[in-house]
């Protein structure tokens, strides 16, 4: 795809990108994971969820068969949470239960610091102790500042600090796509 740029961003997936990253993604957790029955996609808030969703339906196509999918929220859980000038939204956490035999796959669209994994890690076990945990992400920024790496990734997006990556989903009256920012 080639790369549209406007004023300040970049587009760098457009619609039809993002649908066949997530469909990689969802081919490599099919391999990496022989029982699918055994998997849990747990959403990140807010794209994190539609991410799980789409990926789920793709594995039930491809496969024929159910994939459970939550949502984490790391909200409590975030190191910087005494630190912020504005209080977090929290949202529900809501995962299905039980997790001790079960590989939980965090989704989030973009990883960048580290940090928001880590606290979905923290949440996550604050609900039991699953077999394995594995991370999928439409976008990897770099940029860590913890030892956390993606599992599946969808598009390696080497970034400057200051530059953000905006990514639109499915949002009312949008180009669905994902932009390099810079502001």
């Amino acid at each position: 795809m080639n790369e549209k740029r406007t004023n300040k961003s970049i587009l760098v997936m457009d619609a039809g990108a993002i649908q066949r990253a997530l469909r990689r993604i969802a081919h490599e957790i099919i391999e990496r994971n022989p029982d699918l029955n055994q998997i849990i996609l747990a959403g990140i808030p807010s794209r994190g969820n539609e991410i799980a969703r789409r990926i789920a339906e793709t594995i039930s196509t491809i496969e024929k068969a159910h994939i459970a999918v939550g949502t984490i929220d790391v909200a409590m859980h975030r190191d910087d949470v005494g630190t912020r000038t504005e209080l977090p939204v929290v949202r529900a956490s809501d995962l299905p239960l039980p997790l001790e035999t079960k590989t939980v796959v965090i989704v989030d669209d973009v990883l960048f610091t580290g940090r928001t994994v880590r606290a979905a890690m923290d949440a996550i076990t604050s609900f039991g102790r699953p077999a394995r945990i594995q991370l999928a992400v439409l976008i990897d920024r770099g940029h860590r500042e913890l030892p956390i790496r993606a599992d599946y990734v969808g598009k390696n997006l080497p970034t400057a600090p200051d530059e953000k990556v905006r990514l639109r989903l499915g949002e009312e009256g949008s180009e669905e796509g994902v932009w390099l920012v810079n502001e």
